[in-house]
C-alpha cells in the first residue's frame, strides 16, 4: 500500500502557485524564489492591478497547450504525430514556457520580467503564449500523421 503525500501549503497561496514556486527555485534557494514571485505580485498591484492572483491563474491557462507533436518511427521513417496533452503535462509545460520566457529576457529584475510576461499572457500575447501557437501550428501542420498514432503501440 502507498501512503498518500501530505502536501503543505502556505496560508493564502495555491498548489498552482506553489508549484510554480517550486519550478522557478534554483539550487534549492525556494525563499528566494518565494520572495521574486511575491514581489511580482506587488509590482502588478503597483500598475494598478487588483487581482494579480486571478492574472497568474489567466495567464497560466492561457499558455497551456492542448496538442503537441511526439516523434514516432514507422516503418524506417521518423514522422511527427500529433497527440492530445494529458492535464498534469499541460500544466507542466505551461509554467516551463513561462520561466523559460522570463529568463530569456535581459535587463531587468526576475520579478520585473515575470510580472511582465504574466501579464502579457494574460492577454493572449507574450513569449510563453507564442510558444504555445507554435505548438498548436505544428500539431495541426502535422495532421494527416494522426493515424499513425495508434500504429504500432508498445
Amino acid at each position: 500500500m502507498s501512503k498518500a503525500k501530505v502536501i503543505y501549503i502556505p496560508e493564502g497561496s495555491t498548489a498552482i502557485q506553489e508549484k510554480f514556486i517550486n519550478c522557478m527555485m534554483h539550487g534549492g534557494k525556494k525563499s528566494i524564489s518565494r520572495t521574486i514571485f511575491s514581489n511580482a505580485m506587488k509590482i502588478m498591484r503597483d500598475q494598478g492591478i487588483k487581482t494579480p492572483e486571478e492574472i497568474f491563474e489567466k495567464a497560466v491557462l492561457n499558455v497551456m497547450p492542448n496538442m503537441e507533436v511526439r516523434a514516432k518511427r514507422v516503418g524506417g521513417s521518423i514522422y511527427q504525430i500529433p497527440v492530445e496533452v494529458k492535464p498534469k503535462r499541460q500544466l507542466a509545460l505551461s509554467i516551463r514556457w513561462i520561466i523559460g520566457a522570463c529568463r530569456s529576457k535581459k535587463g531587468k529584475t526576475m520579478a520585473e520580467k515575470l510580472s511582465a510576461e504574466l501579464l502579457e499572457a494574460s492577454k493572449d500575447s507574450g513569449a510563453a503564449f507564442k510558444k504555445r501557437e507554435d505548438v498548436h501550428r505544428m500539431a495541426a501542420a502535422n495532421k494527416a500523421f494522426a493515424h499513425l498514432a495508434r500504429y504500432n503501440r508498445r
